[in-house]
């Protein structure tokens, strides 16, 4: 399957199958139109020597000295060669692809200098296997320059740049929309895997339903907390937590009954940050613009990032109770006061910690975490950059970085409260499990066995973590 580039139509589904799987994209062919179309807009205003950012002048502090067009070639491969800065280890390849495409697809708009020529190069470089090397520090969020300076260095070899090209190809933010769009499709599968660690908690605890009533969403009509709600029960459906009489408590910890509005405020904020990558992901992140109809070139600031900046800042807010509420899920089912189960869920003697260590484990997770849910698109940048041009940054790529870590944390914490929570099912020996919820327990058993009597806790949770990063779990409800 190919994926044909409109400038209009990427998908946050697409991204992650050219990043992921090797799916191969191309230009669609009214793209090219309009690129060429756009192209000559900008050839008639170099031929009339209007004044233009970074076509016919240099840019930031240097935006009053003159580029005559003898001077092009070398223009572009010093403003190259000047941004080539980063710093750190090499960004992830599937990052490296996913900015790539972004930056193809923010071209086939047909709203810059660049021509099809140039995109049918960096689509050869997706499609091939020899991907630039991009470093991964750098960048302040209002353009990617040092990550887009490194990929434009890999991909211009033997190519010559016209007007403008250069400018194009580092002056917009598809490091960072790439790095997100991939990061948001991780948090999407995680939040499955947190709703059914969830229900897989509610039947260890022996929790009271109650929680799960459909007038929960119609006195409370938030969409994500509906979804959640309907979620949590179609998981639970069959279980014996529905009996008038299942439930140990009139009213369980707040981490267990206020879990659909915990989850439902995340689904929000997921699906809100979405609605605004496909957005970015189909827009013009360049300076200047060009207006085929107005037959002009001019300045603007579409690389000014901040509705991804704050979004990401927004999702890992909400991600962070999410995470933290499992894990004191957990916490809770390991303690005997609070569970009616063993200390530490232990199967032997009282002088035997179980899972115990867990706690810990679990605590240092969602600490970190949550230190990863600060926002950082409020940072201010020092005015001193070019002559007080440069007075702004969203910090973009810092916040999907971030928001990456963060789910991989949460991967881990899931991965610890599924093996704790099938230990107190297995303790507590409901009647029936509900059908979701009896797939999740035996999914968790088929990779970590019961800890019995005198048994050593679990040595490696990687299968556990394993089952939650490749979405396997998704298939239980």
């Amino acid at each position: 399957m190919t994926v044909v580039l409109t400038g209009k139509a990427l998908t946050l589904d697409e991204v992650v199958r050219v990043a992921r799987s090797g799916e191969r994209a191309e230009l669609a062919p009214e793209a090219a139109e309009r690129m060429q179309a756009a192209r000559a807009v900008v050839d008639r205003a170099v031929a009339r020597g209007d004044v233009a950012y970074g076509l016919t002048t240099g840019v930031a502090s240097r935006k009053r000295a003159a580029v005559s067009g003898g001077e092009v070639g070398a223009f572009n491969r010093l403003m190259i060669q000047s941004h080539r800065v980063g710093q750190g280890p090499d960004a992830p390849e599937d990052v490296v692809r996913a900015a790539l495409l972004r930056l193809a697809n923010g071209f086939a708009g047909g709203t810059t200098a660049v021509r099809p020529a140039l995109v049918e190069r960096i689509l050869a470089t997706l499609n091939g296997s020899d991907l630039p090397r991009v470093r991964l520090l750098g960048s302040i969020g209002q353009a990617d320059l040092a990550p887009n300076a490194d990929l434009a260095h890999g991909l211009i070899e033997g190519f010559e740049l016209a007007a403008g090209e250069a400018l194009a190809l580092i002056n917009n933010n598809s490091f960072a929309v790439g790095f997100a769009a991939l990061a948001v499709s991780d948090t999407a599968r995680l939040l499955t895997s947190l709703e059914v660690a969830a229900a897989l908690d509610l039947e260890a605890f022996a929790a009271n339903l109650s929680i799960l009533h459909p007038a929960v969403a119609e006195s409370r009509p938030y969409p994500g907390l509906r979804t959640a709600l309907e979620r949590l029960r179609l998981l639970l459906e069959g279980s014996a937590l529905w009996r008038d009489d299942a439930a140990r408590n009139l009213q369980d910890p707040l981490s267990f009954r206020g879990t659909p509005q915990v989850l439902g405020a995340l689904r929000d904020a997921l699906e809100f940050v979405q609605g605004q990558l496909s957005i970015e992901l189909n827009s013009a992140h360049s300076n200047p613009l060009v207006s085929v109809d107005e037959d002009r070139v001019f300045s603007v600031s579409n690389l000014e990032i901040a509705p991804v900046a704050a979004g990401l800042d927004f999702l890992r807010i909400a991600l962070a109770p999410a995470l933290t509420t499992a894990n004191e899920r957990l916490m809770k089912l390991l303690q005997a006061p609070l569970s009616g189960l063993s200390d530490g869920l232990a199967a032997g003697s009282a002088h035997e910690d179980g899972l115990a260590e867990f706690g810990n484990v679990g605590q240092a997770l969602a600490s970190e975490a949550r230190l990863l849910a600060q926002p950082v698109s409020f940072e201010l940048a020092s005015t001193t950059q070019a002559e007080g041009i440069e007075d702004r940054m969203t910090m973009a790529p810092l916040a999907a970085r971030r928001l990456a870590e963060m789910v991989e944390l949460g991967e881990r914490i899931v991965a610890v409260e599924l093996v704790v929570a099938a230990q107190a099912v297995d303790l507590r020996g409901p009647a029936a499990l509900g059908v979701g919820t009896r797939r999740a327990h035996d999914a968790v058993r088929e990779r970590v066995s019961f800890t019995g009597p005198g048994q050593a806790l679990p040595a490696d949770l990687e299968p556990v973590r394993e089952l939650v990063r490749s979405g396997a779990l998704s298939a239980t409800t």
